[in-house]
């Protein structure tokens, strides 16, 4: 070795040593300050809600609670529509748009049914109007709230039901659907991955979680968009996300009287419980039936959601919970598989409503549904179910 080269390595070590010394020398007489670290850490505290008077007159008289959070919290409501040509909403409607900033949600969904359409004597005026009032009554609230947020069209909204040349009986409906949700100058703050059909089939991200949102206004979906559907969850970005959740107006099981019937529910539910199994769906999210009832078929879950506005419905068993009227908090912690804790509040009293408090299974025609807490049915139970459905249909 060359005698310069050995001379640089000796003082180099001879420094290696003296900053290490100093460096024990320094850390024996200050030490770590841990806590100081944790501080650093924490995560940025949420900014506090801004509240309207009427919620803060709500939650005065009520006292609602506020539950834990998971690591993403979801605010879900549906069915705000009132009779036919409606411009304005219930109370009920406001109040619950009112309340949404008090539990802070990371995304709110629609599960279908914002307008009071569905009725071929509406003109594009009174259309227009509808749509109109929703961007008033509901929308304006939720933009001023500047949380994300997505939507299912509802067959109120613009229903997709086909006449006997395959054409869309409400048509007309359908374009100002349309128009209203492509011309909104809102931005709903989700990153989309699809929206070439958007407002009718779309997918997008947020919080790590992939959502898929299809045309469920009728219980028909056609074949290329059931492909579409397929691609879509089989995806890359579908499957390398935290969690999968599906929402769409019509259920894929009946859970309430006066919708126990074909076309009240998606057609194939077991065919397609199937696909949404397959690609490890966890949620699908439904409205139409007007009845809160959190369910489960097989490993995916089902949360039927209540109303807001007209016409709460009997559940299968002839029970109702309240005034059925109701919005459901979801909170959703990452894990394999990832877990979710439902909190429903009734509208106005804000009262949370509790599982042992819901039929613990539901018969309709086309399934059983369990609650989502109960495993299995007992040998009683499944010879009940057995009384009204095929084996295969009492499974799961």
């Amino acid at each position: 070795m060359p005698r310069g080269l050995r001379w640089w390595l000796v003082v180099l070590s001879v420094l290696a040593g003296f900053l290490g010394g100093m460096w024990a020398a320094l850390s024996s007489q200050v030490p770590l300050n841990l806590e100081q670290e944790v501080v650093m850490a924490t995560p940025t505290p949420r900014p506090q809600p801004t509240l309207s008077a009427l919620a803060q007159d709500l939650i005065a008289k009520y006292q609602p609670s506020n539950p834990p959070r998971g690591d993403v919290r979801l605010l879900v409501v549906s069915d705000l529509n009132d009779s036919y040509g409606m411009t304005d909403y219930p109370p009920e409607v406001k109040q619950g748009i009112a309340m949404i900033p008090f539990w802070q949600p990371d995304l709110i969904l629609i599960s279908g049914d914002m307008v009071a359409g569905q009725n071929l004597s509406l003109s594009i005026t009174q259309l227009q109007a509808m749509w109109q009032g929703f961007d008033t009554h509901i929308m304006s609230s939720l933009r001023s709230y500047g949380i994300p947020f997505a939507f299912t069209i509802g067959n109120h909204d613009a229903s997709s039901a086909r006449n006997p040349k395959g054409g869309f009986i409400f048509e007309q409906e359908r374009t100002i659907a349309k128009q209203y949700w492509q011309n909104l100058s809102h931005d709903l703050g989700v990153q989309y991955v699809d929206r070439q059909d958007f407002p009718f089939y779309y997918t997008f991200l947020d919080h790590e979680i992939f959502y898929l949102v299809w045309d469920g206004s009728s219980s028909y979906i056609p074949p290329e968009k059931q492909a579409w559907v397929e691609k879509a969850l089989s995806s890359e970005v579908a499957q390398q996300a935290k969690m999968r959740i599906l929402i769409g107006h019509l259920p894929l099981y009946a859970v309430a009287q006066g919708r126990d019937r074909p076309g009240e529910v998606m057609e194939n539910a077991e065919r397609w419980r199937e696909l949404l199994e397959r690609y490890r769906v966890h949620t699908y999210i439904s409205g139409h039936h007007h009845a809160y009832y959190p369910g489960q078929r097989g490993q995916l879950e089902l949360l039927h959601m209540g109303i807001l506005g007209a016409g709460p419905r009997l559940m299968l068993t002839g029970s109702r919970i309240g005034n059925g009227k109701n919005l459901t908090v979801v909170d959703i912690t990452f894990g394999d598989p990832p877990q979710t804790v439902y909190h429903t509040y009734e509208i106005p009293t804000l009262r949370a409503i509790e599982l042992p408090e819901l039929p613990r299974f539901l018969l309709g025609h086309n399934g059983m549904v369990r609650r989502r807490d109960v495993p299995t049915l007992s040998a009683e139970e499944m010879s009940l179910c057995l009384q009204s459905l095929s084996t295969s249909l009492c499974q799961g």
